[in-house]
Parts: C-alpha cells; sequence; structure tokens
C-alpha cells in the first residue's frame, strides 16, 4: 500500500487530486461545528472542524451574516479548553471571521485575561487578536498593556505587539504615535525579529518627518543594529535619506555613503547584496563608487547558492543598462552562468553579457546563445530577442550574423509575443542600419511564407510594402506578395493587395506585372479584396498604360489618414446620401469630450481630453454649433480647437466651476461650466470677472452672462478676448465669480424676490503654447517626414537641466507642445540613457508639424535635447523653437 502514496505524493501534477479539503461544502462544515457545543470537548476534533472554516474562509467563500455570528459564539465557548494547540486555532478563526463591534465584547474579556497570562504564546496571541478586532475606544483602555509587551522580555510578545502597531498606524496614527519611547527601546532589543519589527514601526511613525527620519538613521548607522533583518530596512532607510539629501559640492562625497560600502564586509549575506544593491540604485553613481558593489556581486556569481546567483546577476543586469563598462570585468563569470541549470539565471547571464560584450565577441556568445534558446521558456527568450536587437544597433558592422540568428529562431516553434518580438526587432534592425534592409527583407518574405499569425503577415506585408519599393531589385518581393494572395485567409489577401499597389506606384517598370496580378484579385470570393484591386487599378491606370504615378496617388497610398478613426465613423454614419459627395476634409481632426460639464460623482474625475465622444456627433461639432448659434460669436470664424476641461475649483466646494479654452484664428473664448451644489441657494446673473492684466496681447471683446443657476443644474457663462490673428498668444488670467444670490425655501422650492450680490474667486487659468496645437498623429512618420521634405526644416540643441529620469524631460517637452507621439515613443525605457521621440500634429491655420526629438542623459542627470521641426509653413517651424527655448 506504500507505494501508490509514494508515487502520489512525487507526482506535483496530481498533488491537487489528494488535498485532504477537497469537495467540502460548506453547509456540512457548519454542521460539523456543532461539536464546539459538546459538554465533553474534542480539541482534535474541534481544530480540524476550524482548519475546515479557515481553509473556506481563505478560497472566497462568503457567510452570511447569521451563519458567521454562529460560528463566532460557537468559537467563544472553546475557550473553556486548556489545549493550547486549539487556542492558537481559535484565535486564528476570530482573527478571520473579524467580528462586528457589538460581538467582540463577548470575546473581550477573554483576550484581555489571556493578555495577561502567564503563557507567553498566549499572551502573544491575544495581542495580535485584539488589536485586530477592536477599535479605537478599546483601545485606549489596553494601550497601558500594550506598551508593557513592546519592551516584554519575551521576544515573542515584544514582536507581535509591533506587528500589531504597525497594523494599527493605519487606522489609529495617534495612539501608536505616543508609543516612540517603547519603541525606540526596543530597536536595542538583542533579539533579532524584536529590532526588526521596531526598526520598521519607528520609521513608519516618522516617515512623514524628513528631518527625524535622517535623525534615525544617522543614529543607527553607527553600530547599533545587530539583527541582519533590521540591518536590511535600514540600508532601504539610509539609501532613501541618501536620494533626498544632496551630494556635498565641495568634497563629492554622498552623506551614509561610508556605511554603505561597510555593510559590504558585513558577515550576513542579505546584508551584503542590500548594501550593494543600494549603491547600485544611487542617483548618478560613480564608477569609484559601483567598484567595490561589483566585487562582491561578483563573488556572489560563483556561490554555490542559486538564491545568491540570480540576485547578483540580476542586479548586474540592471547595473549594465546605464553603466556597462563598469560590468565587464564580471563577464568571464557570467559566461560560466549560460550553462546554469536555473534557466532565470542563465537568461539574465545572456542578456548582461550581450550589453556589456565587445563586437570580437558576438559571434563567441551567438555560438553559446544558439544551444540556450531551445530550452528556455518563451518568456525568456523574448529578452533575449530585445537584448541582441540593442547589441545590433550597438555593432552595426556584426549585423549579419546576427540577423541570421533572429531569421533561424523566427522559423523554430514559439508563441505569438515571441515571434511578434523577432519580428519588430528586424524591422528595427532594416529602418536603422541601410546595409541590413535587403537580407532583413528577404528573411521577413521566408517567414510569411509559413507563418500562422494573420497580424505578423499583415504587418510584415505593409513594411514590404513601403521599403520594397526602394530596394535595387524590387522585382524579386512580388513572388512572396502575391503568394499571399493564393495561400491566405481574407485579412493577409487584402493587405497582399495593398502591398502590390504599392509596388506598382513606385515602380513603374513592374505595373504591367503588377496590372496583370490585380485583375486576377477582381474574381476573388473575399469582397473587400475586389473592392482594394478594383480601386487600386483604377488609381494606378489598369488600361495598360505605363504612366508615372500621380502624386495624389502616392499620397493616397503611403499617406497617413489624418483625422482619428473615430471621428470619421462619426462622420460616415452622420451622412445622408446626397448629390454632394462625402468630404473627408469635413471631419474633425481631434476627439473631444462632450463640452457641458456634468456634475462630478465623488471620488470621478471629468472626462479629459481624447475620450470619445458620447453623443451621435464628435466635441468639436457640438462645440462649434453652440458657439456659432451665440450671436457676439458668430463673425469669429471656423472653430480651431477646444480643450479639455479645467478645473477652477477644488472638490466639495460650494460652486464648481470649470473652463473650456475655445481657440479661433483670432479670439479665444472661455466657456465656464458652473454648477450650484448649495440647495438652499439660486443664482442669478452669473459672470465671471477676467482679469488680462498678465496677458498683455489680448482683450475682452464679449460676455455672455448666465440668468439662473438652480442648485444641481450646469450651465455656462461665456467671455471673448481678441488676440493677434494666427499667432499663438500666451497669458494667465485671474477669474472671480460674480452673482446675485437668492435664499429658497426647502419646503416649497421657491426663491425669494430679493437677493445679495457675492463673489467667489476662482483659480487663475493660463492660455499655453499647447493651446494651439491639435493632436493628429501619422499612421508612418518616416514617411511623413521625408515627404514634408528639409525645406522648411529647423534644428537646433537645448539643455532642460537636471532631470530625475529621461521619462520626465519626454513628458515635459510633449506637454509643452501640446502633440501627438507617434508609434509609442512617449514611451522611455527603463534606466534608458538616450531616447528619440516622434511627435506630430496640426498648428493653427492648420499647418501640419512634424517634430524629431533626441534625448541624452548624462552622468549628473542633465538631459541635452536635439529638436528638430519640419511644417509646411518655415515660420511655423520657428515658433515651435521658440516655444520651447521659452518653455
Amino acid at each position: 500500500m506504500a507505494q501508490p502514496l509514494i508515487k502520489k505524493d512525487d507526482d506535483r501534477d496530481d498533488e491537487a487530486d489528494y488535498s485532504p479539503f477537497l469537495g467540502i461544502e460548506k453547509g456540512a462544515v457548519l454542521q460539523e461545528a456543532r461539536v464546539f457545543h459538546d459538554p465533553q470537548l474534542d480539541p482534535r476534533r474541534c481544530s480540524q472542524v476550524i482548519t475546515k472554516l479557515l481553509y473556506l474562509l481563505n478560497q472566497g467563500e462568503t457567510f452570511t451574516k447569521v451563519e458567521a455570528t454562529e460560528v463566532f459564539f460557537a468559537v467563544t465557548k472553546l475557550f473553556q479548553s486548556r489545549d493550547t494547540g486549539l487556542r492558537r486555532m481559535v484565535y486564528l478563526i476570530i482573527k478571520e471571521l473579524s467580528p462586528s463591534s457589538d460581538e467582540v465584547i463577548i470575546v473581550t474579556s477573554s483576550l484581555m485575561k489571556d493578555m495577561n497570562s502567564k503563557t507567553d504564546m498566549y499572551r502573544a496571541n491575544a495581542i495580535r487578536v485584539l488589536c485586530r478586532i477592536t477599535d479605537g475606544t478599546l483601545l485606549t483602555q489596553i494601550e497601558r498593556y500594550l506598551k508593557q509587551a513592546i519592551v516584554d522580555k519575551n521576544p515573542v510578545v515584544a514582536s507581535a505587539a509591533l506587528v500589531s502597531g504597525i497594523h494599527l498606524l493605519q487606522t489609529n496614527p495617534e495612539i501608536v504615535k505616543r508609543w516612540s519611547n517603547e519603541v525606540q527601546e526596543a530597536v536595542q532589543s538583542r533579539a533579532a525579529l524584536v529590532q526588526f519589527h521596531a526598526l520598521a514601526l519607528l520609521h513608519q511613525i516618522r516617515q512623514n518627518d524628513r528631518l527625524a527620519v535622517s535623525k534615525l538613521v544617522s543614529s543607527l548607522t553607527r553600530g547599533a543594529v545587530r539583527s541582519p533583518l533590521a540591518q536590511c530596512l535600514l540600508i532601504r532607510y539610509t539609501n532613501q535619506v541618501i536620494r533626498e539629501s544632496a551630494t556635498n559640492t565641495q568634497t563629492g562625497d554622498r552623506p551614509f555613503y561610508d556605511y554603505l560600502e561597510g555593510c559590504l564586509r558585513h558577515k550576513a549575506e542579505m546584508v551584503i547584496f542590500e548594501a550593494a544593491r543600494a549603491i547600485t540604485e544611487l542617483n548618478g553613481v560613480t564608477s569609484r563608487e559601483l567598484t567595490p558593489a561589483i566585487t562582491v556581486l561578483q563573488l556572489f556569481l560563483s556561490s554555490s547558492k542559486p538564491v545568491l546567483r540570480f540576485a547578483a546577476v540580476r542586479t548586474l543586469n540592471k547595473v549594465a543598462m546605464t553603466h556597462p563598462m563598469a560590468v565587464t570585468n564580471c563577464n568571464i563569470d557570467m559566461e560560466s552562468l549560460i550553462s546554469d541549470q536555473n534557466r532565470s539565471i542563465a537568461t539574465l547571464a545572456i542578456t548582461t553579457l550581450l550589453k556589456t560584450g565587445n563586437e570580437s565577441s558576438v559571434d563567441r556568445l551567438m555560438k553559446q546563445i544558439t544551444n540556450f534558446m531551445s530550452d528556455i521558456a518563451d518568456e525568456f527568450k523574448i529578452v533575449v530577442v530585445e537584448a541582441i536587437r540593442s547589441l545590433c544597433l550597438k555593432f552595426p558592422l556584426k549585423y549579419r550574423s546576427l540577423i541570421n540568428f533572429l531569421s533561424n529562431i523566427l522559423r523554430e516553434e514559439g508563441g505569438f509575443d515571441y515571434k511578434k518580438a523577432i519580428v519588430d526587432s528586424i524591422v528595427i534592425l532594416i529602418r536603422d542600419i541601410p546595409d541590413a534592409k535587403e537580407s532583413g527583407l528577404l528573411h521577413l518574405c521566408e517567414f510569411i511564407e509559413d507563418c500562422e499569425f494573420t497580424y505578423l503577415s499583415t504587418q510584415i506585408l505593409h513594411f514590404l510594402g513601403i521599403e520594397g519599393p526602394r530596394t535595387a531589385d524590387p522585382s524579386k518581393y512580388i513572388r512572396y506578395i502575391y503568394n499571399r494572395v493564393i495561400l491566405e485567409n481574407a485579412t493577409v489577401r487584402a493587405a497582399a493587395v495593398s502591398t502590390l499597389a504599392k509596388f506598382g506606384a513606385m515602380v513603374d517598370l513592374l505595373k504591367p506585372r503588377i496590372f496583370v496580378l490585380l485583375r486576377r484579385c477582381l474574381f476573388d470570393s473575399d469582397d473587400e479584396v475586389r473592392d482594394r484591386a478594383t480601386l487600386y487599378l483604377q488609381m494606378l491606370g489598369g488600361d495598360g498604360s505605363v504612366v508615372e504615378t500621380d502624386k495624389e496617388v502616392k499620397e493616397f497610398l503611403f499617406g497617413s489618414l489624418d483625422v482619428p478613426l473615430v471621428n470619421l465613423e462619426t462622420s460616415l454614419k452622420n451622412y445622408e446620401a446626397s448629390e454632394e459627395p462625402f468630404d473627408i476634409n469635413a471631419v474633425p481632426k481631434e476627439v473631444k469630450a462632450q463640452p457641458l460639464a456634468e456634475k462630478k460623482a465623488p471620488g470621478k474625475k471629468t472626462t479629459g481630453l481624447g475620450a470619445p465622444p458620447t453623443g451621435p456627433t464628435s466635441g468639436v461639432d457640438t462645440f462649434e454649433k453652440m458657439l456659432s448659434s451665440i450671436p457676439e460669436f458668430a463673425n469669429f470664424g471656423n472653430l480651431f480647437k477646444s480643450s479639455a476641461p479645467v478645473e477652477l475649483t477644488e472638490a466639495e466646494t460650494e460652486y464648481a466651476v470649470n473652463v473650456v479654452k475655445h481657440i479661433f484664428d483670432g479670439h479665444v473664448v472661455f466657456q465656464y461650466n458652473c454648477t450650484n451644489t448649495i440647495p438652499e441657494q439660486l443664482l442669478e446673473n452669473v459672470i465671471v470677472i477676467v482679469d488680462a492684466s498678465e496677458a498683455e496681447e489680448f482683450a475682452e471683446v464679449a460676455s455672455k452672462p448666465l440668468k439662473s443657476l438652480p442648485y444641481d443644474v450646469p450651465g455656462q457663462t461665456f467671455v471673448a478676448l481678441q488676440k493677434p490673428e494666427g499667432v499663438p498668444a500666451v497669458g494667465k488670467f485671474s477669474n472671480i465669480l460674480r452673482f446675485l444670490v437668492k435664499e429658497v425655501d426647502p419646503s416649497t422650492g421657491e426663491a425669494e424676490e430679493d437677493g445679495v450680490e457675492d463673489e467667489y474667486h476662482l483659480e487663475d487659468l493660463e492660455v499655453v503654447a499647447a493651446d494651439y496645437m491639435l493632436k493628429v498623429g501619422v499612421s508612418n512618420f518616416r514617411n511623413a517626414w521625408e515627404s514634408m521634405g528639409p525645406d522648411c526644416e529647423r534644428v537646433d540643441e537645448y539643455g532642460l537641466g537636471h532631470r530625475d529620469s529621461l521619462a520626465e524631460a519626454v513628458n515635459a517637452v510633449i506637454n509643452l507642445l501640446g502633440m501627438q507621439p507617434c508609434e509609442g515613443t512617449e514611451v522611455v525605457p527603463n534606466n534608458s540613457r538616450s531616447h528619440t521621440c516622434l511627435l506630430s500634429g496640426i498648428f493653427i491655420g492648420n499647418v501640419k508639424v512634424l517634430v524629431r526629438l533626441q534625448f541624452g542623459l548624462d552622468a549628473n542627470r542633465e538631459v541635452a535635447m536635439k529638436l528638430a521641426v519640419r511644417s509646411e509653413d518655415e515660420a511655423v517651424s520657428d515658433t515651435i523653437h521658440e516655444v520651447v527655448a521659452s518653455g
């Protein structure tokens, strides 16, 4: 009989089948709980029932109020038993049941009795349970006992009190803060866990006082901490203090750096690692500061403990992103980890070597990786692929071996994410390394011959249509593309037809062959494929004459759709068939939120810019119709842009006001959306007084007051200002809400006849350069950039000063310009030292603008930026540079 049992224990897949809790039901367990009422209690049986109840609770089973109450009262009877094991189970079930305040009283006396018991285990557990289930009122009664427990000689009791203090700090901070003296005494304890918990609680008590935390770290770094766990905590707090304090500018020394370096010689491995990691994470860390930490991590690489090897190689992997040269000394040790049994360690070793390796070691690494790739999961393979891509961009002369490697693994088995990572890498290498274009495109063509993922096939065909016609021999790709028309599903066939058309538009010599292939597609079973073929034959001149393709046709095939699809869809739905054709130029170029401010629900923010319209027409249309219906604004011309609502009042105030900025060529209209949140008041003649003294280029020309503003009914008042036409004027405006207040009788709902004049100061409002820019993306930035041409290009370099990260600098410039990031370039990889961001938009006057930003971050966290602007008007290119220079 023993043999099957051993087999069951060894077979982990079947482990769940032999769970002692398998198939238990709540009703049956509640029936079993009646044993708690037996006159002669069976501790073992009761413990088993409590275990089942705890299992049900932790599996998400919900108990009704009646069921929970019955179980709770039954459990309280178990305090009669003197069995230690059962008592511990009772404590656990009471904590999990979380009884209500009127039920807590039943067990309070028993728990307080246990808290003063001579049995330390009872005392510790009773403290934990009492602190979990009691409210502030009872807490003041037992505070004296808790203070005594914190400095108790028994470490189990002291730790229980300290951990309870950490939990109570969230609900009753004022009470816990009074325990500072006792907690400080516990920090000096000889018991490792007591010192650890005491330090954690003391830091939480002082965490909002930066000076107090700094003093705490200063006092403890002198050697008062013996517990390795507490030492690790102290290192983390020290690291926090170092980040928040400035480096000594005269000596270049950091405060507490000597302490971190001293911890590298500690006897506990966890402390050594924590100190090494803290040093590597310091802002602007220098090579001199890194050296001792790297040396320690290098020793860990050859440790017999897998956890130490993993920790060391993972930390070195992060360091390699910012300081690759500092890690090169560890390369020999990391090469031995490629064959490590732990695949996570091996993957990190490979990716770190790829970041730190030199050009001569690339081929050797590729050979080692080839054997390694078949043994790891897709998620690790993706990490390796991304590292290889970075290596190829670092050493472009090695593109042949690296692209060959990527194409080989592309043919192997793998999931969608893995294949997509490889395809994305090859596409990036083709774009950034011109010599790699021919071989890279051929590898992609071979891949789509046997590609099981429709998405990847269509993406590759689209990319092939852009890059293929520009190669030396475009005709060699036609076979691969037409094979897709014959062999693939409708989606891929349609993409292949579009790609063929692009080749026909760009390469006149191929036109006759393309026409033949497109005519064959006219008989396809799918209507989308037939429609595309018909359209492209008509556009390219399918009568057989080989003539140069019109510029408009190329713009249609290769240009980007400069209107959001949401707006296009809405406009097409609203279009009524008539003699007048649909005009795509009439489609709004920016997605807007609804113009009217709705009353905000507590904790919810108003809809911001870029939210899809909720009505049948887009926000721009709604705003334009509304403004043109107001006589004062009817002659302002076409509305260029409307901003997202800007809040001018705090949440939960008497009056909620936000403003939408409407931008015209020669005017700006402020639409103030007001809501009265006081039921007993009616506001009349509501107007906003705008002071434009800090906005010299603006002059108020019209306003439209709001006659009446009842409770909870949103209303709008408007102010119009004139500005120089076509000029992106900026300025700051102060706002005062002025109105007549009338008291409302709550019983009748009628307002008094007489009112009182009153004012309410609102937040200041700014018109910034970004208000004159529409966020309009382009699908292919490179094509759009090249088609714009260099005639109106302006390039300059700027220093952006000290920044915590490159992402912060990128977001600041994007927000300053108010443009649309393209191709996901707004996302900056972690610890990146350089980044390129692509932006597009339409400037006031309907001028298309493209921006290429190149950022660099030096060792002192100073950011430099190269700004290249192309637009349809050189004056606009100059304006963008002026905005950045003044921003």
